[in-house]
């Protein structure tokens, strides 16, 4: 067996090279993930001795209908007035009565008129669709037809069936068969004994960890979760500035091992991530420790199924762990971004292979970061945060909301450096035992908020470059300011993590965010 393998034809002399068929495509693929309309004004060519004038009317069924086998007989009523063309979804002999019908197993003709219920009965005029009804209803069928007191006899309505195109992977792979699907990638052949996934090792496209292969239908399958058209442009992916597509970034959901509906998150992360204010190629490019971090908001999260209880930051969840590696593979495939080549981190963190979690919004009282940040209630939306490894706060002896803020604080102290001001920015995760204690005496979003504000403000004096016996620190012009620890904004409190330890970590940010009018945070409504 031989594998026919495309690349794309780029500047990159490492531009991954992409699987057609049994492994399919990194590059150029267009596919219709939805099944086209039927216009009015289409002329359509229907079953054999069908005539171009005067009413006609046709009809899709399947045997394995019970709807389909009650209207047997308003269908033979029907052809004794009407020129008729009958279409079968899973056995041509079906309905006997009529003496059977042209063979739709292969959904040709269901796909071509957008059949989501048999039966369906469409009139036509001259070649073109004027009107259709679905299932059994009297007077529709009455509507459509034009007849009086059809089907006479029988219940005035029953609903009908699933067309067989809508069963579970049919859609995509009728849209990959009669979709007009065409690759301008560059073709390599790959022998038989050939491993996908070694290939991909091997030719720098994963993160190290295996990938799923982004086959023809597994493309089609993750471009059915938007209704976004594939070829549309999103921006130009750093650092190489390469035109990244909606399917693009579907391929890459594919290898992360995304799931279709998680695919909406993934082109919203991927949007927020190519604002210009968030500086991804310098995030990117960075010495220190940093990396995107994704952070959910609002109903979608629970309807993907994501983690925002115990081990929140770690491994395990499915819709976690692969909508950020899909934006990671993104950057690195489309993009360019290799480690120790322009991604130049000293030491990196773990955190980028993925991280992304949501955040709890299982309190109503609890102000969600996205609507604290200016988002509508009640909308969804990812947040990317310049982000580092997760640092751990225990304190299990604190028992009112002043002393552990208190107490937060001198753990958020520590970000960057205890003398650092500023300088860069910071996410506290509060659990849910340690949030039980701000709740219980009324305290909310704002109230821990400006509690922490008020215990991180530090004399200047204290932090000025040589104090304490140490160089580092802030300019000395500031000796006699009092001086906050993060900037306005800077400070992005959510609600996540598992119970049973009073504990809350602190995710630090980015050095680079001290030029905080050019890297700034940044958050995108997640779409359709």
């Amino acid at each position: 067996m031989i594998w026919a393998a495309r690349v794309h034809e780029h500047t990159s002399p490492r531009t991954p090279v992409l699987f057609k068929n049994s492994i399919c495509t990194l590059e150029k693929i267009k596919v219709t993930p939805r099944l086209p309309s039927v216009l009015k004004s289409q002329k359509l060519v229907i079953g054999k001795g069908f005539r171009t004038d005067g009413m006609e009317f046709l009809a899709i069924v399947k045997r394995d209908c019970e709807t389909c086998k009650l209207v047997e007989p308003v269908l033979a009523e029907l052809r004794e007035a009407y020129q008729l063309t009958l279409y079968s979804q899973d056995d041509p002999t079906f309905p006997e009565l009529l003496g059977g019908a042209e063979d739709d197993r292969l959904l040709a003709q269901s796909w071509q008129l957008q059949i989501e219920i048999v039966p369906t009965l469409v009139r036509l005029e001259d070649g073109a669709e004027v009107a259709r009804t679905e299932g059994w209803d009297r007077a529709e069928w009455m509507r459509v037809t034009g007849m009086a007191n059809i089907g006479a006899g029988l219940p005035p309505f029953q609903p009908g069936c699933g067309s067989r195109t809508h069963d579970p992977g049919i859609p995509e792979k009728l849209a990959l068969k009669f979709g007009n699907v065409t690759i301008a990638s560059r073709e390599i052949a790959l022998a038989e004994d050939d491993d996908p996934a070694e290939i991909a090792f091997d030719r720098g496209w994963t993160d190290g960890m295996p990938t799923v292969s982004p086959t023809d239908l597994r493309i089609a399958r993750m471009l059915s979760g938007t209704t976004r058209a594939p070829d549309e442009l999103i921006g130009l992916i750093p650092p190489n500035l390469a035109e990244c597509t909606v399917e693009k970034v579907a391929v890459n959901a594919v290898l992360a091992g995304c799931r279709p509906e998680y695919f909406p998150v993934v082109l919203a992360v991927t949007e927020a991530a190519l604002k210009p204010e968030f500086s991804m190629h310098g995030l990117l490019a960075t010495l220190w420790f940093s990396g995107p971090v994704v952070i959910i908001n609002g109903p979608v999260s629970k309807r993907i199924g994501m983690n925002w209880g115990g081990n929140v930051f770690g491994q395990g969840n499915r819709a976690n762990a692969t909508i950020g590696r899909a934006f990671q593979l993104l950057i690195r495939n489309v993009g360019g971004g290799r480690p120790r080549e322009i991604d130049r981190s000293v030491f990196g963190n773990p955190g980028k292979f993925s991280f992304c979690f949501p955040e709890d919004e299982t309190d109503p009282d609890w102000v969600p970061l996205n609507v604290a940040r200016g988002s509508v209630p009640g909308s969804s939306t990812a947040t990317l945060f310049h982000g580092d490894g997760v640092q751990g706060i225990a304190d299990q002896t604190s028992r009112d909301p002043e002393s552990l803020a208190r107490s937060l604080a001198m753990g958020l102290c520590g970000v960057t450096h205890p003398k650092l001001a500023e300088y860069s920015n910071s996410i506290l995760a509060i659990s849910p035992d340690h949030y039980d204690i701000f709740k219980a005496e009324g305290w909310g979003r704002v109230e821990i908020e400006n509690a922490l504000r008020e215990a991180l403000r530090r004399p200047g004096r204290d932090l000025i470059e040589g104090a304490q016996g140490v160089g580092a620190g802030i300019d000395p012009s500031r000796a006699e300011e009092m001086v906050d620890k993060f900037r306005e904004g800077g400070l992005l409190v959510v609600r996540a993590g598992g119970r049973g330890g009073l504990f809350s970590a602190i995710i630090g940010g980015w050095t680079g965010q001290r030029r905080h009018t050019e890297v700034q945070i940044v958050s995108q409504e997640i779409g359709t």
